[in-house]
């Protein structure tokens, strides 16, 4: 069996080189022109004209601010809650890995992008576009887009988290909103993301919780000590679940949290 197995593989591998060979070797009819191949190099050299140098900055800055964003994305977004709380409605349901963890990524990356898109429209009127037309440098560029972020950032943060960090800070209490450090706004807004989706967690997990003491109790009642309680209260709380659409009371509920 192993050696038949492997003489069809040999013979797949010597198909696919024939193929590729046929197309390589191909020849070309009438005008038909090569596919052309992009040449890509990248080099220094010196420029012609200043602008050139601002757009090669600009694509330096860009490049950088793109390898940040998956740590931007985590920490300065509502994908903190929405995804701690989709994962708390996974274990409350008792399904182990249903959905998958690539659907609930796909979707708290999603449902992040519809909740922080008036906040990007922000930036990109105030920071992005003056930046591109060079009405603002990179520092000012950066300080319009702090200005909607930490606005955002502040409406979901605690006052008394705020302060917790104002004092580890050891920094004058600010007088207002726009005189908030960031270093000190990011922190603290991720401990009440953190405590905002345990408590949704919490409100979701009580109803499925009672319909497992329910079924283990009427189990222990019967005797039936080595059948798991897991196994017979699943399909109750899947039924639970869909029968009152939770879905859309979860993904409802949750996205309103930021209004």
């Amino acid at each position: 069996m192993f050696c038949r197995k492997k003489k069809i593989f040999i013979f797949s591998i010597l198909i696919l080189i024939l193929i590729v060979c046929f197309f390589l070797y191909l020849p070309q009819e009438g005008n038909a022109q090569p596919i052309p191949v992009p040449d890509i190099n990248i080099r220094v050299g010196q420029a012609d004209t200043p602008q050139q140098t601002v757009d090669s900055v600009k694509l330096l800055v860009f490049f950088a601010l793109l390898s940040l964003l998956p740590a931007f994305l985590v920490s300065l977004t509502s994908f903190t809650r929405v995804i701690v709380v989709l994962s708390v409605l996974r274990s409350a349901l008792g399904t182990q890995q249903t959905p998958p963890n690539q659907v609930l990524i796909g979707l708290a990356l999603f449902l992040t992008v519809f909740i922080m898109a008036p906040v990007y429209q922000e930036i990109d009127r105030q920071a992005i576009k003056p930046y591109l037309a060079n009405n603002l440098n990179q520092e000012q560029a950066l300080t319009a887009a702090e200005g909607p972020l930490r606005s955002f950032m502040l409406k979901q943060t605690r006052e008394k988290d705020l302060a917790l960090f104002v004092n580890l800070a050891k920094i004058e209490r600010p007088r207002n909103q726009q005189t908030v450090p960031m270093r000190v706004v990011i922190p603290a807004f991720i401990i009440s993301e953190l405590k905002t989706a345990f408590q949704i967690g919490f409100l979701i997990y009580i109803p499925f919780l009672i319909i497992d003491m329910v079924v283990a109790s009427i189990l222990m009642s019967m005797g039936m000590f080595m059948l798991p309680p897991i196994m017979i209260s699943l399909p109750f709380k899947l039924l639970l679940f869909v029968m009152i659409d939770g879905w859309y009371l979860v993904i409802k509920s949750l996205v309103e949290t930021f209004r």
